[in-house]
This record gives structure tokens, C-alpha cells and sequence, in this order.
């Protein structure tokens, strides 16, 4: 395939010659005279390990460091144009799109009209920005959108040092793209590639891109966070503390998927009242640790947005039959102390809905030892599948995740698990 790639910085060059390695004819177009010399001379202008050899290995072979006055016959050429140009954000930190309109308008202005392209954008946008923003400025500009020309976005996910082996050997591909013939051509360009690609929809894919970068920022202001709290407190060995947290067997070797993931709250013991006592106790000692209040406050607010989330799906009948499955606050637990089951369920009464029914493998007997709720008790899956006109899932038991093949009724997911 042949390739234009706007912007050889960091993500542009390496997405240039990983393209080139993959086999593909990359022609990479750069503004900045001082730079783009720099790469036709075979140097690159920033450190980044292993991709100096890739540059001597492909440039005037497989990849062309080109001016925009060689853009015409670079895009002409091309199946896909790639955008790695910068995005910075503003003093009201919305991103700034200006070198990605022009990039995008230099495109079109020189584009083959007779053949079928795939715009790219791998430059870190907020989601929602292909769909509400790129895509109507190209029909403004009179481009038939899926017709004449595939719009796209394949965000990257490369660490400064290690971009060269981020990018031959990255853990996932995320395509976003809403139009089939995009995918394929798309899928053509990572054909030669063993890691799995997900194609996902326009907004999915940008929005992965922050999941994963915004992740990082709250680990790291959660961290440094922490550190503020063990001086307020005083006496604590912070690097120490920090040390031996690593060492917790359900990060080591573990997978994140166990606490990096959406439900409807933690419940239980242990972490509403640690979290509670170690920020209360942090603010009389006289530091407001925002970070805990903002976990706490989240918390306390997901039943009624997961309540409401119920009521959005299921409709206006308040006297329907809606089965709940799921008390305990996690699966392999009959501990319903504190769970957000009950938070749901008392929400659902307050807003008219109570013809309510539940079931769990294991807490049923707990659960109606500790909560006095107007609601019945369903003992066998089978029954309440039968009785129920609308069912809730609100706890991620294994033998939930056959009920879309089990019943034809309407299903909530609201742990995410099918």
C-alpha cells in the first residue's frame, strides 16, 4: 500500500517507518524545513532508540521525507493519509485543531477524486471530534463522506523511549471507523501484523486513547496525592509505604482488569470505610485530599445514576416486573454489606418502581437479614428469568453471562459483563 503521513515528530516518523517496515510505500510530509533536513540526511532529530536504525533502513526506499510542495503527488498516490500532527490544548484545555484542519484541507485540495481514500487521524483528538467536527467539515467542503473519501481515527500508544518497540510490538491496534470499506482498507494496512486489531466505532476509539492516558494522570496524582497525606499525618516512611504496596499479588503479575473497570460502585467492608476514615482523618489533621473526596462522591452518586440508567432502558411502566440479579457486592462473596445492590434497589422504589424481585446464587439470606426492602425473594435463576419483565444484572456472577441465550426479555448490563 502507499501511505502519506503528515507530522514526523515523535509519532509521525515512527508511524512512517513502522508502516515502511510493514512494507508499505510512506511518503512523510514535514513543515519544518530544519527538521525535515535533518531526516533526509539519514539523523534523527530527537533520541528514540532503534528507530535511527529504521530510518537508515528505509529512507529513499520505502520511506520519502517530503515538503508539502511534493504533497500533490505523495496523496494522489495514496490509500490512506495519516495525521500525527500536534494537538496542544488551549488556556481552556479543549485541544487546539488548528494544524489538523490545515493538514486536512491541504488533503482534500490535492486529492485523487477517481479513487477511493481512508483519512487517518492518529493525533490524540477528544472523542466525539471525527464524528461531530471532522466529518462535517469535509461535507462543508463538499467531500462525500463514504463515498469519495473513509474518515477514520487510530490513535497510538507509544511511550517516549520506546516508541520504535511500542510500535512493532504494541499490545492492541484500535481502529475507529464506521464505515466497512474504511475497516478494509485499514485491516490492509496492519495485515502483516500478529497483535489483535479491534475496529470499534469512531467515539470508541478516541475516547480509548484518554481512557488509557487519563488512567495514568490519576495513578500518578492518586500517588503523589498519597504523599501529601503521609506528611500531613507524619511519621510515615512514604518510599517505604509505596515499596511494600507493590508488592500487593493483585497488581504483580495480575491483571488490572480486576479494579480498572465499570460497575456500580464498591461495596462491601473494607474499602468504603477505609477510604471514608483515611480522608476524614487526613482533613482534620488540616489537607482536603481531593482526589479521596472526588472517589468517595463518585461512589456515593452511582446507584442513582446506574438507577437511572435502568429506568432509561426499561421505560415508563413503573408497574412492570423488573428481576434484580446479584446481591452480594462482588461474585464468590455472600458479604452484601454496604453492596450497591441495595442503593439501586432503594432508588428504583423511590422513583415508583417496585414490583421488584431478586436473586442471588449464595446472599439471599443475608441480604434479607440486613436490608428491610419491599421486594421478593427469587431462590432458582429459572424462576426469576420467568417472572421478571425486565432484569437488572448489578452483580458479575459467572452463570449470568448466558441470560441474553437463556431469555428473550430485556437485559441490563449494569457490570458490563456480556
Amino acid at each position: 500500500m502507499v501511505i502519506t503521513v503528515f507530522g514526523l515528530g515523535f509519532v509521525g516518523l515512527t508511524t512512517a517507518l513502522g508502516f515502511s517496515e510493514y512494507g508499505h510505500t510512506v511518503y512523510g510530509v514535514e513543515i519544518n524545513t530544519e527538521r525535515l533536513d535533518t531526516i533526509r540526511q539519514g539523523r534523527l532529530p530527537f533520541l528514540e532508540p532503534g528507530l535511527d536504525d529504521a530510518l537508515v533502513r528505509h529512507i529513499n526506499n520505502r520511506f520519502f521525507p517530503i515538503s508539502t510542495d511534493q504533497l500533490a503527488e505523495a496523496v494522489e498516490k495514496s490509500d490512506c493519509v495519516y495525521y500525527c500532527v500536534g494537538t496542544p490544548y488551549g488556556k481552556d484545555g479543549q485541544a487546539d485543531l488548528t494544524y489538523l484542519f490545515t493538514a486536512i484541507d491541504q488533503t482534500i485540495e490535492v486529492r485523487d477524486t477517481n479513487r477511493y481514500q481512508v483519512l487517518v487521524v492518529k493525533s490524540t483528538i477528544p472523542p466525539s471530534t471525527t464524528s461531530q467536527k471532522i466529518i462535517p467539515h469535509l461535507l462543508e467542503k463538499g467531500v462525500k463522506v463514504d463515498e469519495e473519501l473513509g474518515v477514520a481515527n487510530n490513535p497510538e500508544f507509544l511511550r517516549e523511549g520506546h516508541c520504535w518497540d511500542d510500535f512493532i510490538h504494541a499490545d492492541r491496534i484500535v481502529i475507529g471507523v464506521d464505515n466497512e470499506r474504511s475497516a478494509e482498507v485499514l485491516r490492509q494496512v496492519y495485515a502483516s501484523v500478529k497483535e489483535p486489531v479491534f475496529c470499534v466505532s469512531l467515539n470508541t476509539g478516541e475516547f480509548i486513547k484518554y481512557l488509557s492516558n487519563t488512567l495514568l494522570a490519576t495513578l500518578i496524582s492518586y500517588s503523589n496525592e498519597m504523599s501529601i497525606v503521609a506528611d500531613t499525618l507524619g511519621g510515615i516512611d512514604t518510599a517505604e509505604a509505596f515499596r511494600i504496596l507493590h508488592m500487593d499479588k493483585r497488581w504483580g503479575g495480575a491483571t488490572m482488569a480486576s479494579y480498572v473497570y465499570p460497575g456500580c460502585g464498591y461495596g462491601g467492608y473494607c474499602l468504603p470505610k477505609d477510604t471514608n476514615a483515611l480522608y476524614a482523618v487526613t482533613r482534620t489533621a488540616g489537607f482536603d485530599a481531593q482526589i479521596l473526596h472526588h472517589v468517595i462522591d463518585t461512589n456515593d452518586h452511582m446507584p442513582e445514576f446506574i438507577a437511572q440508567k435502568i429506568i432509561r432502558a426499561i421505560g415508563g411502566d413503573k408497574q412492570q416486573r423488573i428481576g434484580i440479579l446479584g446481591l452480594s457486592f462482588k461474585p464468590g462473596s455472600d458479604d452484601v454489606r454496604d453492596t450497591p445492590s441495595a442503593k439501586i434497589i432503594r432508588a428504583l422504589i423511590e422513583a415508583g418502581y417496585d414490583n421488584i424481585c431478586v436473586y442471588d446464587p449464595v446472599a439471599i439470606d443475608e441480604f434479607r437479614r440486613l436490608y428491610d426492602l419491599p421486594i421478593d425473594y427469587v431462590t432458582d435463576y429459572d424462576d426469576i428469568l420467568r417472572q421478571s419483565q425486565s432484569l437488572v444484572i448489578t452483580t458479575a456472577w459467572p452463570e449470568f453471562a448466558d441470560i441474553r441465550q437463556r431469555t428473550k426479555r430485556p437485559v441490563v448490563d449494569c457490570r458490563y459483563m456480556l
